[in-house]
Formats: C-alpha cells, structure tokens, sequence
C-alpha cells in the first residue's frame, strides 16, 4: 500500500493511536513529557519511541502541541492538515484538489484490484499446471506398473536367472 492510500480522509473512527495523539495534543506538551517520562520508567523501548516521534513531529520544540485544536479544527481538518491538505485560500483550486485526489484515490484501488485479480489468474493457472503434471505423473507411474505386472506374469524377471530343462 502507498503513502496515497493513506491520506484519504472518512468519516470513520479513528484508531487508538491516532485518539490517543489527539487527547495529548489536546492537554498540551506537560502531557507529551509526562507520557514519555512515564513510558521510559515501566517500558523503556516505548519512552524511545515517543522520544523519536516528540521530535520528529516537532512537538518538543514548538509552542504548544494544541495550537491547532485551538484554531477549532475537528479530527478530520486536523488529519487534513497534517497530511498536505490545507486550504490555498482559492476554494475552486481546493475544491478541483479535492476532486483530482479522490479520483487519484479511486483508481488506486481500481489498480489494486486489477493486480489482485491478476495474482489470482496467476495462481489458479500455477495450480492447474501443477494439478495436470501430477495427474500426468500418476498415469505415467500407473502405466510403469502395469508393464512390471505383466513382466511378471510372463516370468521375465531380471533377477533370477532362466532354469533349463535338464
């Protein structure tokens, strides 16, 4: 999946990560530290990981991590603004934005669906031709078979050598 995938916005919950940024955006960088503090006493890999992603996101250095929860951004404008979705001011090039990005979006997962489907004829083709050689097989090692069988019947064993009559 691509980075394009993710940029989509929906009306749909957000995951645990995601409300849990936003309730500390929400208190501010006393609760960015405290978090960290906290994560680097009981579990110190994780106090690592929010340390990296504090300065990154540039959360340690700035003002206040809910500078933009201040400017009365919902969930999504706020996912819309970190993602690269923010308003030129010029409502026809950010409605036509909107649009080239939802068909963007739309033929991304008309493509991923076309090699999906493609993997599978892949497949199904792979699977048949192994099917065939293993029935091709079978017969060959049935028709083996029955050729010893009537070399037996007709006493032609390569082991044992002929008896003559004496």
């Amino acid at each position: 999946m691509t980075t394009a995938a993710h940029t989509q916005m929906s009306n749909t919950p957000q995951g645990w990560l995601s409300r849990a940024e936003s309730w500390l955006d929400q208190r501010g960088k006393g609760a960015w530290i405290a978090a960290m503090v906290v994560s680097f006493i009981f579990v110190w890999p994780i106090g690592l990981a929010l340390l990296a992603y504090m300065i990154w996101s540039k959360r340690m250095f700035s003002k206040s991590c809910s500078r933009h929860n201040q400017s009365g951004f919902t969930g999504d404008q706020h996912y819309a603004r970190r993602h690269g979705f923010r308003s030129s001011g010029n409502t026809a090039f950010d409605s036509y934005k909107a649009e080239t990005l939802r068909r963007l979006m739309s033929e991304q997962d008309a493509f991923e669906a076309f090699l999906e489907r493609l993997r599978a004829a892949k497949d199904k083709s792979e699977f048949d031709q192994f099917m065939d050689d293993r029935a091709e097989a079978a017969s060959q090692s049935r028709v083996d078979q029955d050729d010893m069988d009537d070399a037996m019947d007709d006493g032609e064993l390569l082991d044992e050598p002929k008896k003559s009559d004496k």
